[in-house]
């Protein structure tokens, strides 16, 4: 039992260590994360992303522990030592007028959660999740040195560029009163980098010097996520209903920003040699980014080895979100989320295809993102497996894959429409740890 331990402690400080150098590297390619702080991502595992994302009233899955933190009151169904690491790979193609669409890949480690039951109705949990992403690439260009004359040939491009993002690493706790109810909290720290860059060539004047404007902005705070679920059951007790709301609470956070002026030559194949100078290095602000309410609502029903169907809602008050150095101006957001799941037979013998869980579902998401008085609105289909591994004694894997197809932007108002595909892959481990054994 020992060695079980020393070995499964090894494996987690190794796994946070690659979680934490992942995170430093965006999936995403999609100007839309250039507002805000990027493109916002759940920290929901790829069990829950198939089925549309429905995650607030969801605890155990088909007999087996999840982790889900969107809502830390179901830590408290845990009772296994559940470990869950996946990978993601994304590719997105942008497309804006009657221009050819121009495609993107990704790939990078997406998500660490542990959790260890603590009592027969709690457990706790950690883990490191990405909170949003940063990364996108485009240019403008302008004749007559930027005035737009149709007489002077020297045109002048403006590129922009972005690059990082913020990671989310928690712990929480989650208990039940009685059989029906539950509640728990996560304490989390958000941390990270977003930098943004803007460009300015004249690639058709010899000798002339380019500038550019790096602005950085290193994130660091505390967050606060709560939550609670309603269990009823029914028949014998195979079938359960449960009602639930998470939230997370607005929250100040520290950001420093930066910012840096140099100029730089490029070669007659647009290759850029190193920083000349140095035209400016400053601190602009040391603030507070305040990020918003979010509240979650949703309602699941389950038969044990059989089917579960669900639907969320969740809302956030992102047009109150302040960040130091930035302009933009948001809106509040929505999400409705439903779907589900099937498994033939759980008890099956003789069929593999029996055993696997089969996922599909759909969302629909009004981002906090608005352009040119124009709404940007994302919309995905999701579909997935959950393919259970031969178990080892008491020792239970699972391997869950979540695929996702959908759309975000339009293309009215000059704007971008993003096509996007995104797989996820995890691996779920439930096992029997830290328990002590009682010898006659």
């Amino acid at each position: 039992m020992i060695k079980n331990i020393r070995a499964g402690f090894t494996f987690l400080l190794s796994t946070v260590a690659l979680g934490a150098m992942a995170q430093s590297t965006a999936t995403t390619s999609s100007p839309y994360s250039q507002f805000g702080l990027g493109d916002l991502n759940t920290g929901l595992l790829p069990q829950t992303r198939a089925m549309g994302g429905i995650a607030t009233a969801i605890n155990r899955i088909n007999g087996y522990n999840t982790i889900n933190i969107q809502n830390p009151a179901s830590y408290s169904y845990i009772n296994l030592t559940t470990i869950d690491i996946g990978v993601l790979s994304k590719f997105s193609t942008l497309k804006q007028g009657s221009t050819t669409g121009q495609t993107n890949g990704n790939f990078r480690l997406s998500h660490f959660n542990f959790a260890a039951p603590v009592t027969k109705r709690s457990a706790l949990s950690f883990g490191l999740v990405p909170y949003s992403e940063l990364g996108y690439n485009y240019r403008q260009t302008s004749k007559g040195f930027g005035t737009g004359s149709a007489v002077d040939t020297n045109t002048v491009n403006y590129i922009y560029s972005g690059d990082g993002g913020l990671s989310k690493a928690y712990a929480g706790y989650g208990f039940g009163i009685g059989r029906h109810i539950s509640f728990g909290g996560n304490v989390s720290y958000i941390f990270g980098n977003l930098r943004k860059f803007r460009s300015t060539e004249l690639p058709n004047l010899y000798g002339n010097l380019n500038s550019r404007s790096e602005r950085s902005n290193s994130v660091g705070g505390v967050n606060f996520d709560y939550g609670t679920q309603v269990n009823f059951d029914f028949g014998d007790r195979d079938k359960h209903l449960v009602f639930a709301y998470s939230g997370s609470a607005a929250s100040t956070i520290n950001s420093k920003v930066t910012n840096v002026v140099s100029q730089y030559t490029a070669d007659t194949e647009g290759n850029e040699t190193s920083a000349l100078d140095t035209l400016s290095n400053q601190v602009l602000n040391n603030g507070k980014i305040k990020l918003p309410l979010m509240h979650h609502f949703g309602v699941s029903f389950q038969k044990d080895g059989k089917f579960l169907i669900g639907a969320d809602y969740s809302i956030g008050n992102w047009s109150k979100l302040t960040v130091p150095g930035s302009t933009d101006v948001l809106q509040n957001s929505q999400s409705f989320n439903v779907g589900g799941q099937f498994t033939p037979n759980s008890n099956a013998l003789h069929s593999y295809f029996a055993l696997v869980d089969y996922r599909l579902g759909f969302r629909y998401d009004k981002t906090y993102i608005n352009v040119a008085n124009t709404n940007i609105n994302q919309y995905a289909a999701t579909f997935g497996l959950g393919l259970p591994l031969a178990p080892n004694g008491g020792t239970f894997y699972k391997i869950n894959i979540a695929a996702d197809y959908g759309q975000r932007g339009t293309l009215q108002n000059s704007l971008i429409k993003e096509n996007f595909f995104t797989i996820h892959v995890g691996f779920t481990l439930n096992d029997v740890w830290f328990r002590k054994y009682k010898f006659d």
